[in-house]
């Protein structure tokens, strides 16, 4: 039976580095996006209980009227389209 070739081990220093990503900008979202959400979320519940528990009553409600209620689900919208970006 013929005999097997022996291997050399390499030992030199490997030159394969990984480069570590220091910022969220290609995978991720940024640190401004679950606050900002959150705070649009609460924002546009907020509006509408105080313009249902002060029926309007106030002065800058009072001339919006019914409006009042889509102003409050434009900013719950706008928490859900800023939950896009969220990862």
């Amino acid at each position: 039976m013929p005999k097997s070739k022996i291997r050399k081990k390499d030992k030199s220093p490997r030159t394969n580095v990984t480069k570590k990503s220091t910022g969220s900008t290609k995978y991720g979202s940024g640190r401004w996006v679950a606050p900002t959400m959150v705070v649009l979320f609460l924002l546009g519940l907020a509006w509408i209980v105080v313009f249902y528990i002060t029926q309007g009553n106030i002065v800058g409600m009072r001339a919006l009227h019914n409006w009042n209620i889509l102003i409050g689900f434009v900013f719950i919208g706008a928490g859900f389209v800023v939950s896009t970006r969220w990862r």
